[in-house]
């Protein structure tokens, strides 16, 4: 739920209002609904107190490359920017994969498509057939991406790229398209300055 957070000043009539407008037997007291609503109102400032928004973590210079550059291109472009991935982008800035150092790699040695056969050769430092998949980046970016917003929580992009195994995630307008990229190092220095 990314809804903003709004106070509002609620007292015993409008609790005596809505619960009459239940049409409905609730056996709970308009004094107990206050303590519960207070109690409410003061775990949900705790949390809003403590919400870091990807925004405020996320690096926003984002080095992106094509779907139809050459995988030589992505290559350099890592090592030259000392990054684990590049966000593949279409015309209109709109993330459509990600392509990772694994990925490079996967490309080099043996990938999925490879059978058991190719994996034994691979071994063996045998040349591994490519089954003409070419070197255009598209043939080897993850696709689709996962992507996180920029009002979601530091914790939710912490929690995402914990459970998928992965080291960054673009972050990403309403209409998908990249305003920066947050990744493990970024959360860890955030969480050092609190």
């Amino acid at each position: 739920m990314n809804e903003k957070f709004e106070t509002c000043e609620i007292n015993e009539e409008d609790l005596r209002t809505a619960l009459s407008e239940m049409k409905a037997y609730v056996d709970i007291t308009v004094e107990d609904l206050m303590k519960i609503y207070s109690l409410a109102l003061g775990n949900a400032k705790v949390r809003l107190a403590h919400k870091v928004p990807v925004s405020a973590v996320m690096k926003r210079n984002v080095v992106t490359i094509g779907p139809g550059a050459d995988l030589h291109e992505a290559t350099r472009l890592l090592t030259e920017n000392k990054v684990s991935g590049l966000p593949v982008v279409d015309e209109e800035n709109r993330v459509i994969g990600l392509i990772s150092e694994a990925d490079v790699i996967a490309m080099a040695g043996v990938g999925p498509a490879h059978t058991l056969k190719d994996i034994i050769k691979h071994i063996l430092g045998e040349p591994v057939h490519r089954h003409g998949q070419g070197t255009a980046v598209s043939a080897f970016m993850t696709s689709p991406a996962i992507t996180i917003e920029p009002d979601a929580d530091m914790r939710d992009a912490a929690r995402v790229l914990d459970e998928k195994r992965i080291k960054m995630l673009p972050v990403v307008d309403g209409e998908n398209r990249l305003v920066g990229i947050i990744a493990r190092a970024d959360i860890v220095r955030a969480m050092g300055k609190r």
